[in-house]
């Protein structure tokens, strides 16, 4: 359990140390620095497909992305959860 919480602990302090040490930068997505990188080297490239849908706003993006994140982190929650438990019945059930 004490690992545990210094892991969380040692996630947190990683996630929150950029907000104080770079002060007023922007912190953006991959894709806008690619593309940059990619019209830079050759500025006649065109994308093989465009969305078919975007989104009105960016809190809905952002909002989507949150939600994609949360299905993800469920699913791998209950993934290792189910799979502990079949493993914890079967040690009960063969000290029995």
């Amino acid at each position: 359990m004490k690992k545990n919480l210094v892991l969380i602990g040692i996630v947190v302090i990683l996630a929150v140390i950029p907000f104080f040490t770079q002060k007023g930068a922007e912190f953006g997505g991959a894709d806008g620095q690619a593309e940059k990188v990619i019209t830079q080297i050759k500025p006649d490239y065109k994308p093989w497909f465009n969305s078919f849908w975007e989104p009105p706003s960016g809190e809905i993006e952002s909002l989507l992305f949150a939600v994609q994140a949360a299905l993800g982190a469920g699913f791998i929650g209950y993934f290792i959860g189910y799979n502990k438990g079949k493993k914890n019945r079967g040690e009960r059930n063969s000290n029995a």
